[in-house]
């Protein structure tokens, strides 16, 4: 790879020195040109790839590369990070040696993507989130028990495969007593979470705290070993799980629920703003930039948030006018949150419901989307120690080689909070068309460099599953207007956040004061609204990508509607926003401008 490398270099000043010595490029050394640069860039973002892969054990695992399965990076610790910074500073500089203008089409695409990326990397390490290492809404200790529990992430179908997640384990030790530790020092510098943050995370892990192996998450896949496993292997294999949960696993949750109630909780903050941090008000508008790939303000995010719910609300009235209510919003979300036949009365009615909803979209897609994914996924119910703190559904991708399917996962803790009208807008967003059809096609995109397909943007990705919501109507899904009004519900849910998510950081909301607003302008229940609110509270910035990119999304289609007329096809449309997988919503708007003008030429 290295000697590839320097070739390429040297064609590359070679060419230079011709042109600097004859004048202007021949056509033939123009093209020469182009391809060495792109070469090099292919070779780089590659080897980047594979060095960041190294660093990134879990990353490899969920993109179905195995070669680390039994390593577990310690990426809150001193060393993770100076390696991480020093990797992204490291390509970064020498991406400097290749002339963008040289190159074209996927490959001028690939550097100004890699580039942002790297650049906001380093921007990033200036704020210090290793701090702050576990929350109740996403954090090692959560994901690890959904590895170990054999649902999916995790291989668990060789012997190896059993014997890399031991080695694992050791390394979860070490990552556990490294959080302690951080969260002693964020204590010293007055960088602690949010109070209800931390008592929302006590339970998860206590759930963790058994004191017969047999009956914890971990010992799962000893319960459900492969048929082809020796009786010998089986026995080992018994002794050896055991062991780890007793002697590496249950006390290391241990420790962290015992230092988190004894010693951190007592010394966290009354407070929930990220801006109430040090260096707070640049930490989150950092986060404002990383997740929505704008250059918008939180003011401005909050007033676009004001501005949106207002006219969802107007589309709200005329569905109440519809149906014939009498009565204003707040009292018509009550009838839907008390209403016993917008709810089905037990798990298993919940996920039969979704179910059959896979069988009707699919049949439907086809009429607006020429491209889908090979990849299939399951519909499974979210495991039960992170239930009471999960959203609503959430989509984990299939693994690219296709040994492991997508996952759709269906909260069925506090059946009153899944209302049955809000399931068609749900399902759209996490499946079909929403997050299974865009990220199975983007890990299928091969020719794509792999930091492409298996990267991407949140306002991007949570943008599309957003505007995936919107195509029911096109879909023939939301001819009821109750499931038409859940779908409007879950748009202004996602306004509502842009509102929320800015007054608490940026506006001095409190957490009471975010959900209230939340309930008066939302059909959620009051399980989801809290925990809505305390998910903004622990994971800044993120929740205001969703209506950014959807809005950016609708009005590069109300551009191409405008630009092309009656030569508009959706179909087409949908290709071209999907086609080369997630981007920062510049580059999208940039590379649909170039279709638009190779389409209609003014």
């Amino acid at each position: 790879m290295k000697f590839v490398r320097v070739l390429s270099v040297i064609a590359f000043a070679v060419l230079c020195a011709c042109s600097d010595k004859h004048g202007a490029l021949t056509d033939g050394e123009q093209a020469a040109l182009a391809q060495s640069a792109e070469q090099r860039l292919t070779q780089l973002v590659e080897q980047y790839w594979e060095e960041y892969l190294v660093l990134n054990p879990i990353a490899a695992t969920f993109y179905g590369d195995n070669r680390y399965n039994d390593r577990l990076a310690i990426d809150i610790g001193p060393k993770y990070l100076a390696d991480s910074l020093a990797l992204d500073q490291k390509y970064l500089g020498e991406l400097k040696s290749i002339d963008p203008a040289a190159l074209a089409g996927q490959a001028r695409l690939t550097y100004d993507i890699f580039k942002l990326d790297r650049e906001l990397s380093i921007e990033g390490y200036r704020f210090p989130n290793e701090l702050l290492p576990i929350n109740q809404s996403f954090s090692l200790p959560s994901l690890f028990a959904q590895m170990g529990a054999a649902s999916g992430l995790q291989p668990f179908a060789t012997v190896k495969d059993y014997d890399d997640w031991l080695k694992r384990v050791a390394d979860f030790v070490v990552w556990a007593d490294q959080a302690i530790a951080n969260m002693r020092d964020g204590v010293s510098k007055g960088v602690v979470q949010p109070r209800i943050v931390m008592v929302k995370v006590l339970p998860q892990l206590e759930a963790m705290l058994v004191s017969d192996p047999t009956q914890s998450v971990f010992y799962r896949p000893v319960a459900q070993f492969p048929e082809n496993f020796s009786a010998q292997d089986r026995e080992r294999l018994t002794a050896a799980f055991t062991k780890a949960i007793g002697e590496q696993i249950v006390p290391s949750y241990r420790r962290l629920h015992t230092f988190v109630r004894d010693d951190y909780l007592p010394r966290t903050r009354a407070t929930v703003a990220l801006t109430s941090l040090p260096q707070g008000a640049e930490w989150y508008a950092y986060q404002v930039k990383l997740q929505t790939t704008t250059s918008l303000t939180p003011d401005e995010i909050h007033e676009l948030g004001l501005k949106e719910v207002a006219r969802i609300r107007g589309e709200m009235d005329r569905v109440m006018q519809q149906v014939g209510f009498k009565g204003d919003l707040a009292a018509f979300f009550a009838l839907l949150r008390s209403d016993p036949r917008f709810y089905y009365t037990t798990p298993d009615d919940l996920l039969n419901g979704y179910r059959a909803l896979k069988d009707q979209v699919a049949a439907a897609a086809p009429s607006l989307f020429a491209i889908q994914p090979k990849a299939d996924f399951e519909i499974r119910a979210v495991e039960e120690f992170r239930a009471q703190s999960a959203a609503t559904a959430s989509y984990r991708p299939a693994t690219p080689d296709g040994s492991r399917p997508g996952v759709f996962y269906v909260n069925t803790f506090d059946l009153k909070s899944r209302p049955r009208y809000s399931m068609r807008a749900v399902y759209l967003h996490e499946a079909v068309p929403g997050h299974h059809f865009q990220f199975s096609i983007q890990q299928e995109l091969e020719n794509l460099p792999r930091f492409r397909r298996f990267g991407g943007y949140t306002a991007y990705s949570e943008g599309w599953g957003l505007y995936s919501e919107s195509l029911g109507k096109e879909l023939g899904l939301y001819a009821d207007p109750y499931d038409h009004f859940g779908a409007l519900g879950t748009e202004i849910f996602r306004a509502v956040r842009l509102v929320v998510d800015t007054g608490i950081h940026a506006k001095g909301w409190s957490r009471e004061q975010a959900i209230e607003y939340m309930s008066a302008n939302a059909p959620v229940g009051p399980a989801d609204a809290v925990s809505e609110i305390e998910r903004y509270i622990a994971n800044p910035g993120q929740a205001l990508a969703y209506k950014v990119g959807e809005l950016k999304l609708k009005d590069l289609r109300a551009r191409a509607v405008q630009r092309l007329g009656d030569d508009f096809d959706l179909r087409e449309f949908h290709t071209q926003v999907l086609i080369d997988g997630a981007l920062p919503l510049d580059v999208l708007e940039a590379k649909l401008d170039r279709w638009l003008a190779e389409r209609a030429p003014t």
